[in-house]
Protein backbone atom coordinates (compact mmCIF):
# COMPACT_ATOMS: atom_id res chain seq x y z
CA UNK A 1 0.00 0.00 0.00
CA UNK A 2 2.81 2.41 0.87
CA UNK A 3 5.93 2.82 -1.24
CA UNK A 4 9.31 1.77 0.08
CA UNK A 5 10.42 5.41 -0.17
CA UNK A 6 7.71 6.40 2.30
CA UNK A 7 8.95 3.89 4.86
CA UNK A 8 12.51 5.11 4.38
CA UNK A 9 11.44 8.68 5.13
CA UNK A 10 10.06 7.61 8.51
CA UNK A 11 13.72 7.11 9.45
CA UNK A 12 12.91 4.78 12.33
CA UNK A 13 16.61 4.04 13.11
CA UNK A 14 17.09 7.80 13.63
CA UNK A 15 15.14 7.44 16.88
CA UNK A 16 18.36 6.03 18.36
CA UNK A 17 19.81 9.54 18.39
CA UNK A 18 16.84 10.80 20.43
CA UNK A 19 16.88 8.05 23.06
CA UNK A 20 19.06 9.83 25.69
CA UNK A 21 16.09 11.90 26.88
CA UNK A 22 14.05 8.73 27.47
CA UNK A 23 16.87 7.00 29.33
CA UNK A 24 17.56 10.08 31.47
CA UNK A 25 13.87 10.16 32.38
CA UNK A 26 14.00 6.44 33.17
CA UNK A 27 17.08 6.89 35.36
CA UNK A 28 15.23 9.24 37.74
CA UNK A 29 11.92 7.37 37.70
CA UNK A 30 10.79 6.02 41.11
CA UNK A 31 7.71 4.03 40.07
CA UNK A 32 8.96 1.72 37.32
CA UNK A 33 7.09 -1.30 36.02
CA UNK A 34 7.86 -3.25 32.88
CA UNK A 35 4.75 -2.67 30.76
CA UNK A 36 4.48 1.14 31.04
CA UNK A 37 8.25 1.41 30.46
CA UNK A 38 8.11 -0.77 27.35
CA UNK A 39 4.99 0.86 25.90
CA UNK A 40 6.30 4.37 26.50
CA UNK A 41 9.47 3.46 24.64
CA UNK A 42 7.59 1.87 21.73
CA UNK A 43 5.05 4.68 21.37
CA UNK A 44 7.64 7.47 21.43
CA UNK A 45 10.48 5.90 19.43
CA UNK A 46 8.70 3.60 16.98
CA UNK A 47 5.61 5.70 16.21
CA UNK A 48 5.75 9.33 17.42
CA UNK A 49 9.26 10.19 16.21
CA UNK A 50 8.91 8.38 12.85
CA UNK A 51 5.56 10.12 12.28
CA UNK A 52 7.26 13.47 12.85
CA UNK A 53 10.16 12.54 10.55
CA UNK A 54 7.87 11.45 7.75
CA UNK A 55 5.55 14.46 8.01
CA UNK A 56 8.43 16.94 7.95
CA UNK A 57 10.14 15.11 5.07
CA UNK A 58 6.93 15.34 3.04
CA UNK A 59 6.84 19.14 3.30
CA UNK A 60 10.60 19.74 3.18
CA UNK A 61 11.10 17.64 0.04
CA UNK A 62 14.85 17.57 0.61
CA UNK A 63 17.00 16.62 -2.34
CA UNK A 64 20.27 16.34 -0.42
CA UNK A 65 21.27 14.42 2.71
CA UNK A 66 19.11 14.63 5.81
CA UNK A 67 19.41 13.09 9.26
CA UNK A 68 19.30 9.32 8.82
CA UNK A 69 19.19 9.40 5.00
CA UNK A 70 22.24 10.18 2.92
CA UNK A 71 20.30 10.06 -0.38
CA UNK A 72 16.63 10.73 0.39
CA UNK A 73 14.21 9.43 -2.27
CA UNK A 74 11.50 11.67 -3.67
CA UNK A 75 8.47 11.95 -1.44
CA UNK A 76 4.96 10.92 -2.44
CA UNK A 77 1.47 11.57 -1.08
CA UNK A 78 1.65 8.14 0.51
CA UNK A 79 4.30 9.42 2.93
CA UNK A 80 1.87 12.05 4.20
CA UNK A 81 -0.80 9.43 4.97
CA UNK A 82 1.72 6.99 6.44
CA UNK A 83 2.98 9.67 8.83
CA UNK A 84 -0.59 10.46 9.93
CA UNK A 85 -1.27 6.73 10.40
CA UNK A 86 1.73 6.46 12.71
CA UNK A 87 0.42 9.47 14.64
CA UNK A 88 -2.97 7.80 15.10
CA UNK A 89 -1.36 4.53 16.23
CA UNK A 90 0.76 6.44 18.77
CA UNK A 91 -2.34 8.16 20.15
CA UNK A 92 -4.44 4.99 20.37
CA UNK A 93 -1.65 3.05 22.09
CA UNK A 94 -1.04 5.94 24.48
CA UNK A 95 -4.68 5.96 25.61
CA UNK A 96 -5.03 2.18 25.83
CA UNK A 97 -1.65 1.29 27.32
CA UNK A 98 -0.70 4.34 29.44
CA UNK A 99 -3.18 7.15 30.17
CA UNK A 100 -5.23 9.96 28.69
CA UNK A 101 -2.72 12.49 30.02
CA UNK A 102 0.14 10.73 28.25
CA UNK A 103 -1.94 10.63 25.04
CA UNK A 104 -2.62 14.37 25.35
CA UNK A 105 1.12 15.04 25.57
CA UNK A 106 1.72 12.80 22.54
CA UNK A 107 -0.92 14.80 20.65
CA UNK A 108 0.66 18.16 21.59
CA UNK A 109 4.12 16.98 20.53
CA UNK A 110 2.68 15.82 17.20
CA UNK A 111 1.05 19.19 16.55
CA UNK A 112 4.24 21.13 17.29
CA UNK A 113 6.37 18.81 15.16
CA UNK A 114 3.99 19.42 12.24
CA UNK A 115 4.21 23.19 12.71
CA UNK A 116 7.97 22.90 12.23
CA UNK A 117 7.72 22.19 8.49
CA UNK A 118 4.14 22.88 7.45
CA UNK A 119 4.11 25.84 5.03
CA UNK A 120 1.31 27.60 6.92
CA UNK A 121 3.52 28.05 9.98
CA UNK A 122 6.96 26.57 9.20
CA UNK A 123 8.85 27.26 12.42
CA UNK A 124 11.96 26.10 10.60
CA UNK A 125 12.20 29.44 8.80
CA UNK A 126 12.61 31.31 12.10
CA UNK A 127 16.19 30.82 13.36
CA UNK A 128 15.73 31.55 17.06
CA UNK A 129 12.07 30.52 17.37
CA UNK A 130 12.62 27.20 15.60
CA UNK A 131 15.75 26.47 17.62
CA UNK A 132 14.05 27.19 20.95
CA UNK A 133 10.88 25.27 20.03
CA UNK A 134 12.69 22.11 18.94
CA UNK A 135 15.01 22.20 21.96
CA UNK A 136 12.10 22.64 24.37
CA UNK A 137 9.84 19.95 22.91
CA UNK A 138 12.51 17.34 22.14
CA UNK A 139 14.12 18.04 25.53
CA UNK A 140 12.04 19.32 28.45
CA UNK A 141 8.63 18.34 27.05
CA UNK A 142 9.72 14.84 25.96
CA UNK A 143 11.45 14.23 29.31
CA UNK A 144 8.25 15.10 31.18
CA UNK A 145 6.14 13.08 28.74
CA UNK A 146 8.32 9.99 29.16
CA UNK A 147 8.44 10.44 32.94
CA UNK A 148 4.64 10.50 33.08
CA UNK A 149 4.40 7.49 30.76
CA UNK A 150 7.01 5.34 32.51
CA UNK A 151 5.63 6.02 36.00
CA UNK A 152 1.95 6.50 35.08
CA UNK A 153 2.01 9.64 37.19
CA UNK A 154 -0.43 12.56 37.16
CA UNK A 155 0.90 15.95 36.13
CA UNK A 156 1.44 17.21 39.69
CA UNK A 157 4.12 14.55 40.28
CA UNK A 158 6.29 16.25 37.68
CA UNK A 159 6.27 19.66 39.35
CA UNK A 160 9.25 18.95 41.58
CA UNK A 161 12.87 20.12 41.27
CA UNK A 162 14.37 16.63 40.90
CA UNK A 163 12.22 16.18 37.77
CA UNK A 164 12.17 19.70 36.34
CA UNK A 165 15.94 20.19 36.58
CA UNK A 166 16.90 17.15 34.45
CA UNK A 167 14.09 18.09 32.04
CA UNK A 168 15.66 21.56 31.68
CA UNK A 169 19.12 19.99 31.30
CA UNK A 170 17.77 17.84 28.47
CA UNK A 171 16.62 20.97 26.64
CA UNK A 172 19.90 22.73 27.39
CA UNK A 173 21.83 19.86 25.80
CA UNK A 174 19.60 20.03 22.72
CA UNK A 175 20.21 23.79 22.42
CA UNK A 176 23.73 22.75 21.46
CA UNK A 177 22.98 19.48 19.70
CA UNK A 178 20.32 20.80 17.35
CA UNK A 179 22.40 23.44 15.52
CA UNK A 180 24.97 20.73 14.74
CA UNK A 181 22.30 18.78 12.85
CA UNK A 182 21.77 21.83 10.61
CA UNK A 183 25.40 22.68 9.90
CA UNK A 184 25.66 20.70 6.65
CA UNK A 185 22.31 21.91 5.26
CA UNK A 186 23.07 25.62 4.86
CA UNK A 187 22.94 25.59 1.08
CA UNK A 188 19.62 23.76 0.78
CA UNK A 189 18.00 25.63 3.69
CA UNK A 190 19.08 28.93 2.17
CA UNK A 191 17.53 28.06 -1.20
CA UNK A 192 14.19 27.34 0.50
CA UNK A 193 14.34 30.55 2.51
CA UNK A 194 14.73 28.69 5.82
CA UNK A 195 17.11 30.78 7.89
CA UNK A 196 18.00 28.19 10.50
CA UNK A 197 19.86 28.98 13.71
CA UNK A 198 23.04 27.36 12.37
CA UNK A 199 22.76 29.30 9.12
CA UNK A 200 22.42 32.50 11.12
CA UNK A 201 25.58 31.69 13.12
CA UNK A 202 27.59 30.44 10.16
CA UNK A 203 29.58 27.20 10.14
CA UNK A 204 32.45 28.35 12.34
CA UNK A 205 30.09 30.34 14.54
CA UNK A 206 27.97 27.22 15.08
CA UNK A 207 30.99 25.27 16.32
CA UNK A 208 32.11 28.07 18.62
CA UNK A 209 28.62 28.49 20.05
CA UNK A 210 28.05 24.75 20.56
CA UNK A 211 31.47 24.26 22.19
CA UNK A 212 30.87 27.07 24.69
CA UNK A 213 27.32 25.92 25.45
CA UNK A 214 28.41 22.32 25.96
CA UNK A 215 30.83 23.43 28.67
CA UNK A 216 28.09 25.31 30.52
CA UNK A 217 25.57 22.47 30.19
CA UNK A 218 28.11 19.89 31.38
CA UNK A 219 28.63 21.96 34.53
CA UNK A 220 24.85 21.93 35.01
CA UNK A 221 24.72 18.13 34.78
CA UNK A 222 27.55 17.78 37.31
CA UNK A 223 25.84 20.16 39.73
CA UNK A 224 22.60 18.17 39.40
CA UNK A 225 24.31 14.83 40.07
CA UNK A 226 26.15 16.24 43.09
CA UNK A 227 22.96 17.76 44.49
CA UNK A 228 20.48 14.90 44.11
CA UNK A 229 22.48 11.67 44.13
CA UNK A 230 24.37 10.16 47.05
CA UNK A 231 26.98 8.64 44.74
CA UNK A 232 29.30 10.86 42.71
CA UNK A 233 28.28 10.49 39.06
CA UNK A 234 30.24 13.51 37.84
CA UNK A 235 33.33 11.54 36.82
CA UNK A 236 31.42 8.78 35.02
CA UNK A 237 29.53 11.51 33.13
CA UNK A 238 32.76 13.30 32.14
CA UNK A 239 34.37 10.01 31.07
CA UNK A 240 31.30 9.14 29.00
CA UNK A 241 31.43 12.53 27.28
CA UNK A 242 35.16 12.34 26.50
CA UNK A 243 34.71 10.62 23.07
CA UNK A 244 32.14 13.28 22.10
CA UNK A 245 34.51 16.11 23.02
CA UNK A 246 37.44 14.49 21.20
CA UNK A 247 35.49 13.97 17.98
CA UNK A 248 34.00 17.47 18.18
CA UNK A 249 37.48 19.03 18.55
CA UNK A 250 38.88 16.89 15.72
CA UNK A 251 36.02 17.99 13.44
CA UNK A 252 36.31 21.62 14.60
CA UNK A 253 39.96 21.74 13.53
CA UNK A 254 39.05 20.31 10.12
CA UNK A 255 36.21 22.74 9.41
CA UNK A 256 38.29 25.70 10.60
CA UNK A 257 40.69 24.91 7.77
CA UNK A 258 38.04 23.84 5.26
CA UNK A 259 34.34 24.59 5.82
CA UNK A 260 33.36 21.94 3.25
CA UNK A 261 34.13 19.38 5.98
CA UNK A 262 30.88 20.45 7.66
CA UNK A 263 29.16 17.59 5.87
CA UNK A 264 26.54 14.91 6.45
CA UNK A 265 29.09 12.18 7.21
CA UNK A 266 30.76 14.03 10.09
CA UNK A 267 27.39 15.20 11.45
CA UNK A 268 26.04 11.66 11.60
CA UNK A 269 29.23 10.45 13.29
CA UNK A 270 28.94 13.17 15.94
CA UNK A 271 25.27 12.30 16.46
CA UNK A 272 26.08 8.60 16.76
CA UNK A 273 28.95 9.07 19.21
CA UNK A 274 26.96 11.55 21.30
CA UNK A 275 23.83 9.36 21.41
CA UNK A 276 25.83 6.22 22.18
CA UNK A 277 27.77 7.84 25.01
CA UNK A 278 24.70 9.48 26.56
CA UNK A 279 22.56 6.34 26.20
CA UNK A 280 25.29 4.26 27.83
CA UNK A 281 25.73 6.74 30.70
CA UNK A 282 22.02 7.09 31.46
CA UNK A 283 21.52 3.30 31.35
CA UNK A 284 24.45 2.98 33.76
CA UNK A 285 22.90 5.68 35.94
CA UNK A 286 19.57 3.82 35.93
CA UNK A 287 21.16 0.48 36.83
CA UNK A 288 23.52 1.87 39.45
CA UNK A 289 21.44 4.48 41.28
CA UNK A 290 19.22 2.14 43.26
CA UNK A 291 19.02 4.48 46.25
CA UNK A 292 18.14 8.09 45.54
CA UNK A 293 17.71 9.05 49.17
CA UNK A 294 18.72 12.66 48.69
CA UNK A 295 16.31 12.99 45.77
CA UNK A 296 13.27 11.92 47.72
CA UNK A 297 14.19 13.30 51.14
Amino acid sequence: MFKRSSWLHLRIPFSYYLMPVFFFSLAVSPNISERPLLWTFIIVHLFLYPASNGYNSYFDKDEKSIGGLKNPPKVSKGLYYLALLFDVIALVLAVVKISVLFAALIFIYGLVSKAYSHPAIRLKRYPVGGWLTVSFFQGFFTFVMCYIGINRFPLENVLKPYVLIPALLSSAMLLGTYPMTQVYQHEEDGKRGDKTFSLMLGIRGTFLFVGALFGVVSAGYILYFNSYFEKNYAWPFLIAMAPVVMFFLYWFVRIWRDESKADHKHTMWLNFISATCLNAFFIYLFLDSTQLLQMFS
